[in-house]
């Protein structure tokens, strides 16, 4: 039996035959998504292999979910589960991510919500939990920061970009990787992080934020999912409103006592992080365009590649990664 047909026993006999079953677009990810609507409204029913391997109780996305929605952090509602089938029905928040409120004539409104965005994310950062347990034994140490850096190197300086990168010295590059990494190891800061906390993973409804896509939260630099929302490559923030929000971050933590440093130091490490993780999206971009062959990744390399130049004038611990990363990083204007 196919995948529509168990999604449709989610529903009473009497609703099956009246379904519309719509597949649409997911993440970058091997999950794949439909918008279920019928007589009695929609649903989105998500299709993970992942589900079908593992037992409820060992499945990320519902732990995740669970100490999400313990904390009161928005996050839509879990309806229904067939872990055999490897199916989730989930609330359907509709279909306004705040990518689209970024716009000239969303103004204030949008500026609204995306200070509500990182009181949301201050939220999720003050979970605590048991330290053997997801998500909270997950984190971004060494070999996770390197992972990522080494995916750049894979797949976009060797793979996407190989036309102009050939003589890059990748060795050396990776010795500034390393040394980077080693700056953005500090567990005794480590708070939780969504992971993926971009303006596609926040829906709004009703005027405010959603949280989904939520499943790989792990420990980390607050910075970490700070650079995600604020350096977003989908979205180029205002840079007056990209400052407030910087600042709005760093007096969320000091006031739920969550973080021991000082403004200077958050934004040292806010800007050394956002080297890491827009290295890091540009190597999945990269990925998803060369190797999967989905093409709609491509036009986000360019803005990603775009915020390098600020963070590497600006930090000496960069400059050496920007030099040698130079031919990369002139195809900002070329793609």
């Amino acid at each position: 039996m196919n995948t529509e047909h168990h999604i449709r026993c989610f529903y009473g006999q009497e609703d099956r035959n009246q379904l519309q079953i719509t597949p649409i677009q997911g993440d970058a990810s091997t999950r794949r998504y439909y918008r279920v609507s019928g007589p009695k409204g929609s649903a989105i029913a998500c299709c993970d292999p992942l589900l079908r391997e593992t037992t409820t109780d060992d499945y990320p996305f519902l732990i995740v979910y669970d100490l999400l929605r313990r904390n009161d952090i928005p996050v839509p509602e879990v309806i229904a589960v067939n872990a055999g089938e490897g199916l989730l029905l989930i609330e359907d928040c509709g279909t306004l991510q705040l990518q689209y409120l970024v716009f000239p004539e969303c103004g204030s409104l949008a500026a609204d919500i995306y200070r509500d965005v990182i009181d949301t994310l201050a939220g999720i950062q003050a979970i605590t939990g048991d330290s053997s347990q997801l998500p909270f034994r997950l984190s971004f140490d060494r070999e996770k920061l390197m992972f990522e850096f080494d995916f750049f190197i894979e797949h976009a300086l060797m793979g996407y970009f190989a036309p102009v990168s050939g003589g890059v010295d990748v060795g050396a590059l990776r010795s500034e990787f390393k040394a980077i990494a080693d700056i953005l190891v500090q567990p005794e800061r480590f708070v939780l992080n969504h992971r993926d906390f971009h303006s596609r993973n926040i829906m709004i409804r009703d005027g405010k934020p959603v949280i989904i896509d939520f499943q790989d939260a792990r420990m980390g630099l607050p910075q970490y999912d700070a650079v995600s929302i604020i350096r977003d490559s989908y979205v180029a923030l205002d840079q007056t409103l990209a400052d407030e929000l910087k600042t709005r971050h760093y007096q969320a933590l000091m006031d739920r006592n969550g973080i021991t440093m000082s403004h200077d130091e958050y934004l040292y490490l806010f800007d050394l992080m956002a080297f890491q993780r827009n290295i890091k999206a540009i190597g999945t971009f990269s990925y998803q365009t060369a190797v999967l062959k989905k093409t709609q990744y491509e036009h986000s390399i360019a803005p990603a590649l775009r915020y390098l130049p600020d963070y590497i004038s600006g930090r000496n611990e960069l400059k050496k990664a920007g030099r040698l990363l130079q031919p990369v990083i002139e195809q900002r204007h070329e793609r």
